[in-house]
Parts: structure tokens; sequence; C-alpha cells
């Protein structure tokens, strides 16, 4: 009987390996600057002329009664006055109407203090601190969230990502791999066995870890039952033994069996033509193979076989399939032809 090549086993190379390093998902950490206000506002001092009823100021010359802020009509000769687009204010109308508010404290931020800003948020000075630990953060790198911003020890300790391998979060610039919802840093991201660091090399998931190519064939990959190397893609399976498509031969003559139909004796795998020439029956008329492939029947009488289209009468050539017919010595006749040659 001929036989099929049962389903064919493949083991893979794993196909997605994690290459692609992203940095860290914090908000930017930036040193941030202390800020006076605009580059068109400055703060100025009245100067005294020879005439103490007399002021310089804008370049220009006043009587005290005429210089005054632009906002309240208060006199500026006195005292220390804001230019704003060449409009002289009062300290306290200038506060009052341009300067920006502390998110903390709520209080306007003064022209005599650093205007810290974010995101269109402003601080004090002093106001710029750690959410959880109060620690300043002026000049320093910090993280924010949900418009809160935290010193990065207190970020990476409640917020920030975390390694799947070491579970220690993932600081501001440190790179990560990532498979499948997972996440390492890169020295954490390690062969189950050898330990060995993956990096961007290939890999082989299973069971919720991952090996390196080496380490994955040698515990768990397919061995050819032929030439006992591993079969790191492709095969098939022969009574339940794994072969490399090319191992799997014709035992007479190597031809390959993969995906061909083939005949087995003694449980060695044998080509149709290789084992008809060895094994199978001859046809007493041609003397060629009787296989069977392909449905191809056969008659047997005694210690003879022919192929259906070789029983024949020898003397007439007629077919004897489904017929009476005598033999006559080596040849088989029909019966018309056998009374014919006794009459």
């Amino acid at each position: 009987m001929s036989e099929e090549i049962s389903s064919t086993v493949e083991v893979k190379k794993v196909k997605k390996v994690v290459k692609k390093k992203k940095s860290v998902t914090i908000d930017d950490k930036i040193n941030i600057e202390g800020e006076r206000r605009d580059s068109n506002v400055q703060i100025l001092d009245v100067t005294s002329l020879d005439n103490p009823d007399d002021k310089k100021a804008m370049d220009k010359d006043w009587h005290s009664e005429h210089f005054n802020c632009c906002q309240c009509d208060t006199a500026l000769a006195a005292q220390r006055y804001v230019l704003r687009d060449d409009h002289p204010y009062c300290l306290q109308c200038y506060e009052s109407v341009f300067s920006n508010t502390c998110t903390i404290c709520s209080t306007p931020i003064g022209v005599d203090s650093k205007d810290l800003s974010f995101k269109e948020r402003h601080w004090h000075e002093k106001c710029f601190a750690c959410e959880k630990c109060g620690a300043s953060l002026v000049e320093k790198a910090f993280g924010s969230k949900e418009d809160r911003i935290y010193c990065s020890e207190c970020y990476d300790e409640h917020y920030a990502l975390r390694c799947d391998g070491c579970n220690k979060p993932f600081k501001a610039g440190m790179k990560r791999m990532e498979y499948k919802g997972k996440m390492w840093h890169d020295q954490c991201f390690v062969c189950n066995v050898c330990a060995k660091a993956i990096g961007s090399s290939s890999f082989v998931p299973k069971d919720d870890t991952q090996y390196c190519v080496g380490c994955y064939e040698e515990k768990f990959a397919s061995r050819c039952k032929k030439c006992n190397m591993i079969i790191v893609s492709g095969g098939v399976t022969y009574k339940n033994d794994p072969y490399h498509r090319e191992c799997f031969t014709c035992l007479s003559c190597n031809t390959s069996l993969a995906g061909a139909r083939f005949t087995t004796r003694d449980d060695n795998p044998y080509c149709q033509e290789c084992f008809a020439n060895l094994f199978a029956k001859r046809c007493t008329s041609c003397a060629k193979p009787i296989t069977g492939a392909g449905g191809t029947k056969f008659i047997t009488f005694e210690d003879k076989n022919w192929h259906n289209d070789c029983f024949n009468c020898g003397t007439c050539k007629a077919s004897l399939v489904g017929k009476g017919f005598i033999t006559d010595g080596p040849e088989i006749i029909c019966p018309e032809c056998a009374k014919t040659k006794l009459a």
C-alpha cells in the first residue's frame, strides 16, 4: 500500500524581535530658568535734575506733577516705575494688570521676583517645588503629571514605567525593550538559559519567557532522525520521527520523498519505482512490475500474474478478463482458439 507523509512539522525562528528602543515617556524634564518680564519691559528710577521740581525719565524732562502712572495717574517722580511699550506704570498697577499669578500660592508674581513658567503655568521661585517631597526644582530636572510637578526621584518612584525583569523604574532617557505588552531594561532582556543580553538579536519566545536562538534550538528544537541535526524550519514527520525534507529519502535511490507518495517495507520508505523494481510481482506477459499504483488491477492464476491489459489470448490476442480460458504451456488461450488448435 502507498502512504502519504504525515503533516509537516516546522520549528521557526521568532519573526518579531524588539529592535526599537524608546525613551521613557515622562513629560519633558528640563531646567527652567527664572525670567523677568518681556524684553520691552523695564523697571526704572526717575532721575532728578538741577531744579528739584523737574525730573528726567524716558529720555525726556518732566515737571514732577506731569510724570504720572498711565493707569492710575499716581505721580511717579519719587518712586520706581515700570516702562512697558513706552508707557510708565507704578509698580502696583503693573503687577495688578500684567503680572502672572503663581500656580501654588495664587498671588501675583511681582516685578522683583523671578517668574518660572512651564506649559502656560507660572510659579514664584520659592513655590516651584516637588509636589511630594517639597524639594526645590529651580534649575533642576523634573517630571509633570496631571498638572503637578515632581522631582526626578519622586516621579520615578510613583509614576515611572517599571521593568518586567527587575521591577525598577525606567528613568528619563533610558532605553527599553518591548515585546507583547512587556518592557525590559536593555540589560534585563536576557535569554532564560544562558542569561546573555538579547539586545537586538533574534530570539524565540516560549511559555512567557524568551530564549536566544542557540539555547532554544539546543533545548527544544527537533532533531532529524537521519542526520541528528537540528531542524530549524520546515521538515516532515514519519512514524512520529522528524526529518529534514532533504533527509527523508527512498532507501534505495535516495530520491526525496517529501510531498511524494511512497511505499514502505519493513518500516523503510521506498519511492514507487524502486519498490516496484525490488519487491513487486511481475506480469507473466510483459515482465513489468505489477504495482497496484493508481488502482491498477491485476489477475493471479496459480503462481502467475498478469496486468489486466496483458491478460489476453496467446493466439487471437482477445482479452480474457472475466472470461474462461485454457492454459497451453506457458500461454493462456480462449476456448475458441483451443478448439481450433485441438481440431
